[in-house]
């Protein structure tokens, strides 16, 4: 493992909740959690530029959600994160 980046998608017609609630819930029990990157299209210095879409960065930049990852988290701080993002399912 690269313990570098932890990413989930959330589809909300599946799941019943969103990426944006998920990570409020998280920032409210003071997990750092944040939406995938800005897909470079998106991003006001390429506005001009040529680009090959297929709307995948799209949908992830709507639903993806980065959750805390390194080579640091304990085990007790998995388990923190594990919990919120299981409170945030029916």
């Amino acid at each position: 493992s690269n313990r570098w980046l932890t990413v989930l998608t959330v589809d909300p017609t599946v799941a019943g909740t969103t990426r944006e609630h998920i990570r409020t819930v998280l920032a409210a029990a003071d997990i750092e959690a944040r939406p995938v990157w800005k897909p470079m299209h998106l991003q006001p210095v390429f506005a001009g530029a040529k680009s090959r879409l297929s709307g995948v960065s799209d949908r992830l930049f709507a639903d993806g959600l980065c959750l805390p990852s390194g080579s640091s988290l304990t085990a007790e701080d998995q388990g923190r994160v594990i919990d919120a993002v299981r409170g945030c399912f029916g």
